[in-house]
């Protein structure tokens, strides 16, 4: 893919800092290709590349997929070097490097955030990646996870992990909604990063939650009047703090927050 990109025709050509004080270990041009189309980036992303470097993430995003791209690199040097590279492949008009610290910079518009960072970093990155970005936001990290927040996608290149997350919605809580027979459904859900469980009522009894799956902000509920009955499934989208029905079928209400009788 990234048969005009080519970083070493670059650092022969008049390299801009070659020599810099702070270390930093670079993705490889396919690695770059690897993590860019796992992503699955569209027209309308935006891009932060968080901890950026020479700035190869940012101006390949540019280049390939014609989207706006961010970096964020404290070392003023490397953004110096990165803002040449944009301007060499003549897509300075998409990109920004900003100068700034990726634990505290403001990252809330990405729709795609990638990173090549150190577990530990990872881990306290955590925190502001799920509590900031938009649900639906895809998070892709070259060679270290995220602990216990396990990816929702994976794929090995040279041997190297390249991990896939996608923000998922906070889906905790109590929801209630009408069935299109006029029956009243309430689930108490519980979440751990996207992983979700809970308990359903129908009519104030007790039924079987028997599948939950939650990818971004699109949440299937499954569930069962008994034993012996198969289940119904209501796949949502969650919208504005409701749960909006995605395609027609059983659930005949948006479903909204109420407050636990249990």
């Amino acid at each position: 893919m990234f048969r005009d990109l080519s970083f070493d025709e670059f650092s022969a050509d008049e390299p801009p800092h070659t020599l810099l004080d702070v270390p930093f270990v670079p993705s490889d041009e396919k690695s770059v290709d690897a993590m860019l189309n796992l992503a699955g980036i569209g027209p309308k992303d935006v891009l932060y590349d968080l901890g950026s470097g020479d700035g190869r993430v940012v101006v390949a995003a540019a280049k390939e997929w014609d989207i706006r791209a961010v970096g964020i690199e404290m070392d003023p040097l490397r953004n110096e070097e990165a803002m040449e590279y944009a301007n060499w492949v003549k897509v300075n008009h998409l990109v920004t490097f900003v100068e700034d610290d990726l634990l505290s910079a403001d990252f809330r518009e990405a729709t795609v955030v990638t990173m090549y960072l150190l577990h530990s970093v990872n881990i306290e990155l955590r925190p502001r990646l799920l509590n900031e970005l938009k649900p639906g936001t895809r998070v892709i990290s070259h060679a270290f996870d995220m602990g216990a927040w396990r990816a929702d996608e994976r794929v090995q290149f040279s041997g190297v992990n390249i991990y896939k997350w996608i923000i998922p919605a906070q889906v905790a809580g109590t929801w209630e909604w009408k069935r299109a027979d006029g029956k009243v459904c309430r689930v108490e859900l519980k979440q751990e990063f996207q992983r979700v469980t809970g308990t359903a009522w129908l009519d104030d009894k007790e039924v079987f939650l028997t599948k939950t799956k939650l990818r971004g902000y699109e949440l299937d509920l499954s569930i069962s009047d008994g034993e012996d009955s198969d289940p119904i499934t209501y796949p949502m989208r969650y919208v504005d703090n409701e749960l909006r029905a995605r395609v027609a079928g059983s659930q005949a209400t948006t479903a909204i927050r109420v407050a636990s009788k249990n």
